[in-house]
């Protein structure tokens, strides 16, 4: 697996590529007009031994399809959003595209027509979601069986999966709709919850599943195995069940790492645990999760993504693992994945002084 690589940002329409030994020996870096990896391979001729890797992750997939039909979702409640709506796809339709809308913009706008939203997924070649990270989760989940790329305007607060700004929209929709664009393959987990021998509950995730004690004040146990072997009993406020993309979310405010959300991994969190050795835990994608719980007064709450909760009861069982399905975001021609922690997180830009620098860039 190559561990280094070359990554100069640029716009899409020259995107970067870095070539590198599987010796993890850099042997050049080569900017190339292309809009397929496979193309700028058989341009280079590359051999069996060398890999072509962008960012870090090797789960970027470049699109080489055409664009015709994009599907619009967007938060009914944001500021103005019949008027975003309502413009964007006056856009689109000029320039020879079919739009679709989700059922609840589509009369927030004034029209007719609108599409449940794994209805409107069958029927296009992009979604296009306008609002924050919890419309694109909500998203995610329901068209989690299409395989069509998603591509995030942000209209919230923070937007680590709407990737690109509201002032950004037409600048990288005139990239996408000429195939300029990768998009990155986002691990799920499934979810399935057991009481005795009846599933009660099940869903599908793109963040996490947080299974909490509620508005008690007494902790929870919760007796945690991991593909038949046991791990431990936490007794703790609750326990987080993340993916790499669900890193930044309730885990990171929990403590837990930070994950490039291309990688496929379990995050195991938990929730001030009474034992100050429970650590959040990496497992690999293939790992299969067995949370039992424990508790003798009114049970827990299950959340998956923030939005869909469920009631469980002491000895109800949760099984967690990875999905076989991946949400497909398209990624910003603006920005990396570097800078949009820097933005979201305030981290800090260059060293003071670093500007009189000769070489600083």
């Amino acid at each position: 697996m190559v561990s280094r690589w070359f990554y100069p940002r640029v716009s899409m329409r020259t995107v970067p590529y870095g070539l590198l030994s599987c010796q993890d020996i850099p042997l050049c870096e080569y900017l190339y007009k292309s809009k397929s990896l496979r193309r700028l391979a058989k341009k280079l001729s590359i051999d069996s031994d060398i890999f072509l890797c962008y960012e870090t992750s090797s789960f970027l997939e470049p699109v080489t399809m055409k664009i015709k039909k994009v599907g619009i979702v967007a938060n009914i409640e944001k500021e103005n959003i019949a008027g975003f709506t309502g413009a964007l796809k006056k856009w689109l339709e000029a320039r020879g595209i079919r739009v679709a809308l989700e059922a609840n913009i589509a009369a927030a706008v004034g029209g007719s027509g609108g599409f449940k939203l794994e209805d409107l997924a069958a029927r296009a070649d992009l979604i296009a979601v306008l609002g924050g990270d919890g419309t694109m989760l909500r998203t995610a989940r329901n068209v989690a069986q299409h395989p069509v790329p998603i591509v995030g305007i942000n209209l919230g607060t923070f937007g680590y999966l709407t990737e690109v700004n509201l002032n950004e929209t037409y600048a990288a929709f005139e990239l996408i709709l000429q195939g300029d664009f990768l998009t990155e393959k986002r691990m799920m987990l499934d979810v399935k919850i057991r009481r005795g021998n009846k599933t009660i509950a099940s869903g599908i995730v793109l963040n996490d599943v947080v299974i909490n004690r509620g508005n008690l004040s007494r902790i929870v146990e919760l007796e945690t195995s991991v593909s038949g072997h046991y791990l431990t009993t936490y007794k703790s406020d609750g326990l987080i069940v993340s993916t790499p993309t669900g890193s930044t979310a309730y885990s990171l405010s929990a403590g837990g790492p930070i994950v490039y959300p291309g990688k496929e991994l379990i995050i195991i969190n938990p929730i001030c645990p009474h034992t100050l050795t429970n650590r959040p835990i990496i497992f690999p994608e293939n790992s299969d999760l067995q949370i039992t719980l424990w508790s003798k007064e009114s049970g827990a709450t299950v959340t998956l993504d923030g939005q869909e909760s469920y009631r469980i009861s002491s000895g109800d069982v949760m099984t967690i693992r990875k999905s076989k399905f991946y949400t497909r975001l398209v990624l910003s021609p603006h920005r990396g994945y570097g800078e949009i922690l820097r933005s979201k997180l305030g981290w800090g830009s260059l060293p003071s002084g670093a500007g009189k620098r000769k070489n600083a860039s």
